[in-house]
């Protein structure tokens, strides 16, 4: 029954009441349904009707194109050549239970299903259906959109709701739905990875290399792990292992195993060869986390920890990491209370012209003013602070606090004093280093030659390219550059050409035994002349007692710090004893 059928047989049906219900011009019988069939040709939807045995009546002009026909070719022939074979006994049920009448509110009602085209090619397709009776006999018709780009485009945004568009890794969220659908049923475990250093490969070599390197990290991460592990990019430098129906701790111990291997050879990225190593944090389930959620955080403790060793380490998850967690959160909480309450303060400890007795510098070593548990050192406290964001706005007040004192100090002396200031790691690796420095040295009138910056011989190792260049940086502006605790990490002798240094500092462990420990001695010595013959200062640590001093001065080091000189003091007692020099 065609659209033309209907509007025929609808006005032969017409009674005269209805017919005089809207006087208008006459016109030839059928007018009416030859216009709608005009305009259904018209329209770009794609319009079909059936009479009650299943056979295709009318065709717009849309849907023969989009099935492929001519429109004779469709025409009286079973509306299954457009309905796929295997959907096709479904079909034929849902129209004969409409065809009975059983289902004639159809109306409106849109459905999504599959359709087929001459060449055989199936494609989503949106039904809008309909049902009739006129009276005489059952008929049906369709409106259908080709929904194939709206299926393609949900896809699209379905991936990208779930996979990582830079690795193809999955992302953070699927990871996480993953764990839980499987977590409840199943026993798993879970490995958290951190890039060591990753920052450094951006800030060296571009955002660009840094792309590419996580790339080829999610290839080989992929390549060398088993084929049951699922594998996410958790974030910027952080990847996530997962897999499940295992518990123990030697599965944890030997997958971790597998990704440090992964990482022992470089990685070839645009014509050039990064050697990185990553930082593990494992957990597994049930054992470290009842449910998804806590079974992740267990994990990201396993791997703060291993960060906290200095890099190229794996960690399981162990109880006693929650409640140092808990305790550390609860240090920084206070300590943030404790800057803005001015609870923390700088003490200065002179450094000395051994022959002389002279004070030549002083390092500002930071002390909390705790309201409760009275002085607190550095080493009650500082751990805590390392791991936290809250270490750059600590470091940047110290640095503007020091030269504020630096400045009131030579204003006392006769003779340059020099201000030795210790970096946090974060601060080392902050892109704005020299600014900072730069500002505090203006804003408090300093000369720069007046600030030395201490770092850690560890620190610098630790991130030696970056470490580096702010080292660069900071000799660029006329900032001294010290190695503090030298002899306590890996760097050799010879390496010390490799960094613009103005001072070497030798660890208190080296000096306490000089005189019975020939090793000791000789090591020193060592560091002594190398630094004389490269124009470096040597700064001795922990001098106690006259004969340490004497010794060191029978090795040619000339300069002290230690409580031989002076422990530790607020600027007032500073002052008061620079007053009396």
């Amino acid at each position: 029954m065609t659209l033309v059928d209907l509007e025929l047989r609808k006005n032969a049906m017409a009674t005269p009441e209805e017919s005089m219900v809207s006087p208008r011009p006459k016109r030839t019988v059928g007018f009416d349904a030859i216009a709608a069939a005009n305009f259904a040709d018209a329209t770009t939807l794609t319009i079909i009707s059936v009479d009650s045995r299943g056979n295709i009546r009318f065709v717009n002009r849309a849907a023969a194109d989009l099935f492929g026909y001519e429109r004779e070719a469709m025409i009286g022939r079973p509306v299954e050549i457009i309905i796929p074979e295997r959907l096709r006994s479904a079909h034929a049920r849902g129209f004969a239970r409409a065809m009975a009448g059983a289902e004639l509110n159809l109306g409106g009602k849109a459905v999504e299903v599959y359709a087929i085209r001459k060449d055989g090619s199936e494609f989503p397709i949106e039904l809008t259906l309909c049902a009739w009776h006129d009276g005489v006999e059952m008929g049906a018709g369709a409106v259908i959109r080709d929904i194939s780009e709206r299926r393609e485009r949900d896809s699209r945004l379905l991936r990208l709701a779930s996979q990582d568009t830079l690795t193809g890794l999955h992302n953070r969220g699927r990871f996480v739905d993953f764990l839980k659908e499987t977590v409840p049923h199943r026993s798993a475990l879970v490995l958290m990875i951190d890039i060591d250093g990753f920052q450094d490969v951006n800030d060296t070599h571009g955002h660009a290399t840094g792309d590419s390197l996580l790339q080829s990290i999610a290839v080989r991460l992929r390549h060398r792990l088993p084929p049951a592990a699922q594998v996410a990019r958790f974030g910027n430098d952080e990847f996530a292992v997962f897999v499940q129906n295992t518990s123990e701790q030697k599965a944890v111990e030997e997958l971790a195993g597998i990704v440090m291997t992964a990482f022992s050879m470089p990685f070839e990225v645009n014509d050039q060869l990064l050697d990185v190593s990553v930082s593990i944090g494992g957990a597994t389930y049930p054992r470290d986390g009842d449910d998804a959620d806590e079974l992740l955080a267990s994990a990201d403790l396993a791997l703060t920890k291993a960060k906290s060793l200095g890099g190229r380490s794996f960690q399981v998850y162990e109880p006693a990491l929650r409640s140092e967690a808990g305790a550390r959160r609860a240090m920084r909480d206070e300590l943030r209370l404790a800057l803005r309450a001015g609870q923390l303060v700088l003490h200065y400890q002179p450094q000395v012209d051994i022959e002389t007795g002279t004070i030549f510098g002083v390092e500002a070593l930071i002390r909390w003013q705790h309201p409760e548990k009275g002085l607190l050192l550095p080493s009650a406290f500082l751990p805590a602070l390392e791991q936290s964001a809250l270490a750059l706005e600590i470091g940047w007040w110290t640095l503007d606090e020091a030269c504020g004192t630096a400045a009131m100090m030579n204003t006392l002396s006769t003779q340059p004093i020099k201000m030795g200031v210790n970096l946090f790691p974060a601060q080392l690796r902050a892109p704005y280093l020299g600014r900072k420095v730069s500002e505090a040295l203006e804003k408090h009138r300093l000369e720069a030659t007046l600030l030395e910056i201490e770092v850690t011989e560890t620190i610098a190792l630790t991130d030696d390219d970056r470490s580096l260049e702010a080292m660069n940086t900071l000799r660029d502006i006329g900032v001294g550059i010290a190695f503090d605790d030298f002899g306590t990490g890996y760097a050799s002798l010879s390496s010390l050409q490799r960094y613009p240094l103005t001072t070497l500092k030798i660890d208190r462990g080296f000096v306490s035994e000089l005189s019975t420990k020939p090793r000791d001695a000789a090591i020193t010595r060592a560091m002594i002349r190398m630094s004389l013959e490269m124009g470096i200062e040597t700064i001795a640590e922990g001098i106690e007692t006259f004969e340490q001093e004497a010794f060191l001065l029978s090795l040619g080091c000339t300069a002290a710090q230690g409580y031989k000189y002076g422990r530790p003091m607020p600027y007032e007692a500073l002052a008061n004893l620079l007053s009396k020099r």
